[in-house]
């Protein structure tokens, strides 16, 4: 693509997204953006016609006299990548110590994958994490890491195999982004406020990665967040990374799309056209950004693909081994899937398995929420290692997905907040995060 043609859809991209700010104080931006939108994809790769037919190719967005908005639920294949001097055939400098730079590239394993999901019918955005040392069959490749698939045959075959995993799901778009690029979009949006759950420290020289990070709530530029995201080395492993992940996700959901992002907007642009390459068109990023807007962050669920470690010594890696009959119900409820087999793990109360993760550092409250729960039929308590970050309000975190089963504990507890996330305690169908507000005079009956 010519650099006259990339500048020439930064500035509608420009527009767009300016529109869509405006757009919540003026109705009539609608009616200039309705006449000036680019329909070209934001592509830094070329797709074969094969390649291309993997993506549903049908419509998802209108624009009439309004500002673009979505037709229909869309799934689109988030891949984020990075991409070192040697994945590309490139030998370390020996003068600089052997070092093995990160490059601008979109061609080699990928680091984070998810599948989300805007549904304007349910007013609903859907975050599916995919491990990315997930074991699954990529075509021509065998059973491999789910990660290998973008180094292998690019995004369509990232997405060939993410909808075989998901058994067949449709995916309409991609879009891909290098560590660079998540560096400096954090930085675009003036960093994060997030909670570090433990000291972090990591060295590797080869790629100058200097991981060195405090526990507790601070604000993070682009590089310490990618420290926060790019360590592994817990107990928890890349599924340790996903969650995180997903912490960072509800941060920036909760700061992103107000005026003062919107004055970033240039920044924005910036990092887009030169570290993102998507199939989406102009009018369809702005259409899934006005979704955005829109969007209630309770509205905003986040899973993660069922399934636990591989044991040592069980195959020639480490995999993440996904629990196939547990995917089905997840994609029939958060999807919209159609399964014959997609039968929901039952949440009757006695068969729930409930973790409860303290902050509070009150032994006593945490016998008295035990003893709660058991007097209302939930049989399958225990208490997890404790929440290391203080909360005010307690969480009732839906690990697997049942967002039914959260809200019944939130209504027998009368107390707590329902998220939809992948946060909570890797063996739970609901782990409560308990804050302070469990500790105000309770009942003595309970």
């Amino acid at each position: 693509m010519s650099q006259s043609s990339k500048a020439n859809q930064l500035r509608w991209l420009w527009l767009g997204f300016g529109l869509t700010g405006v757009a919540m104080l003026s109705a009539t931006a609608g009616a200039l953006l309705a006449v000036s939108l680019s329909t070209t994809p934001l592509m830094q790769s070329q797709l074969t016609a094969e390649q291309a037919a993997v993506f549903n190719s049908g419509g998802i967005s209108k624009t009439n006299l309004q500002l673009p908005e979505l037709t229909r639920p869309v799934n689109i294949l988030v891949l984020g990548v990075k991409v070192l001097a040697s994945d590309l055939g490139e030998e370390p400098d020996p003068n600089l110590g052997g070092y093995d730079p990160v490059v601008n590239s979109f061609d080699g394993l990928s680091d984070t994958m998810l599948l989300l999901r805007f549904n304007p019918q349910t007013k609903k955005l859907t975050v599916l994490s995919i491990p990315r040392d997930t074991r699954t069959l990529v075509e021509g490749h065998g059973m491999t890491k789910i990660n290998a698939a973008n180094a292998y045959g690019g995004p369509a075959l990232s997405a060939q195999a993410v909808s075989d995993l998901l058994g067949g799901v449709r995916i309409d778009r991609y879009v891909r982004i290098n560590v660079q690029g998540v560096e400096k979009l954090i930085d675009a949006l003036g960093g994060v406020t997030v909670y570090v759950p433990q000291d972090m420290k990591y060295t590797d020289n080869s790629q100058h990665l200097y991981i060195d990070l405090k526990a507790g709530k601070q604000h993070l530029n682009g590089n310490k967040a990618l420290q926060l995201l790019r360590f592994r080395y817990d107990k928890l492993g890349d599924v340790g990374r996903v969650q995180r992940q997903q912490m960072v996700m509800r941060a920036l959901m909760e700061q992103a799309l107000n005026p003062v992002t919107l004055a970033r907007v240039p920044q924005i642009l910036s990092v887009i056209g030169s570290h993102i390459d998507t199939n989406l068109t102009v009018e369809e990023l702005v259409a899934l950004v006005g979704f955005g807007v829109q969007t209630n962050r309770d509205d905003a669920q986040m899973l993660l693909v069922p399934g636990e470690y591989s044991e040592v010594g069980q195959y020639d890696a480490s995999y993440w081994l996904p629990h196939r009959r547990s995917i089905a119900p997840l994609m029939t409820q958060h999807f919209d899937l159609a399964q014959t087999n997609s039968r929901r793990r039952s949440s009757v109360p006695r068969e729930l398995n409930i973790a409860i993760q303290d902050s509070t550092r009150d032994r006593k409250a945490v016998e008295r929420l035990v003893k709660k729960l058991k007097k209302a039929g939930y049989r399958n308590v225990y208490v997890a290692e404790p929440w290391t970050e203080p909360l005010s309000q307690t969480r009732i975190v839906a690990q697997t997905g049942d967002d039914k089963a959260a809200q019944r504990i939130r209504e027998t507890l009368d107390f707590g907040e329902v998220q939809v996330e992948s946060t909570g305690h890797l063996n739970s169908d609901i782990t409560i995060k308990l804050g302070r507000d469990w500790l105000q005079p309770k009942d003595t009956s309970d």
